[in-house]
């Protein structure tokens, strides 16, 4: 089954664009966008895994969301709101690779659904090559790294975006720390 995520969120292009991100991520979700809370309920609203959540629907609905406490990040808006013990926020106004590297630190900090199902086995050397673009580097130097052809490089970053449906280097980035291959900070 493949894990559903919920986006309420009123300001269309925060939740296009967070969703855009997350389905990169996270190819294999069901990302569902909502504009209002009461969208959400006339939903069902407790089978997501996560819930993605403008600061202001939180507040207007804290005891919904309290109890769903795991399950709840809190969309700020460059200052983190006080919220109860447990309740992460999500700083959206920062740039893509610090909100990626955001993302991933939530994820170690007890989010662990944001990647279920089953992971596509790679080879030794395509996980070589995905730390690599995790790190930030390009197939040139890849190739000088692991003293293999550019063309291989490229053949390998080829299968990784085969078997894993993410195409982009901060999906890659995304996936590579959420599967325990680099740690966030080193990205």
């Amino acid at each position: 089954m493949n894990p559903e995520i919920a986006i309420v969120e009123p300001n269309t292009l925060t939740a296009l664009g967070l969703r855009g991100l997350l389905e990169k991520v996270i190819p294999h979700a069901v990302i569902r966008s909502f504009r209002s809370f009461s969208e959400l309920t006339d939903d069902t609203p407790d089978m997501y895994v996560h819930y993605f959540i403008s600061s202001q629907i939180y507040f207007e609905h804290a005891a919904f969301f309290l109890e769903r406490r795991p399950k709840t990040i809190v969309l700020s808006n460059g200052s983190a709101p006080v919220l109860p013990a447990g309740i992460p926020a999500l700083d959206i106004c920062q740039d893509e690779k610090k909100l990626v590297k955001s993302i991933c630190q939530l994820h170690q900090h007890g989010h662990p659904h944001a990647h279920a199902g089953e992971t596509p086995a790679l080879s030794a050397r395509e996980i070589e090559v995905l730390v690599l673009i995790a790190k930030g580097l390009m197939n040139k130097e890849i190739a000088g790294k692991l003293n293999i052809s550019l063309t291989t490089v490229i053949s390998h970053r080829k299968n990784i975006v085969d078997k894993l449906g993410i195409k982009s280097a901060s999906g890659l980035a995304i996936y590579a720390v959420m599967q325990g291959y680099v740690e966030a900070d080193s990205i």
